[in-house]
């Protein structure tokens, strides 16, 4: 999954990390919600921080 941050910044973490979202369809990826805070999925009952993104990208090779 690739994110394009307010700041310029891509960042890019692998849909592995997120088994609902890895198992997803195309369509249930894009029914998502934008936040101030992260990403949120209701249909895969799944959501994304921010802060929790910026977090995997320092642990992932």
């Amino acid at each position: 999954m690739w994110l394009q941050l307010s700041d310029g910044q891509t960042l890019g973490v692998p849909l592995a990390c997120f088994p609902r979202l890895k198992n997803a369809s195309a369509a249930q990826l894009a029914d998502c919600e934008l936040t101030p805070r992260g990403i949120h999925w209701d249909t895969l009952d799944e959501d994304l921080s921010l802060a929790g993104l910026l977090s995997l990208e320092t642990v992932l090779p």
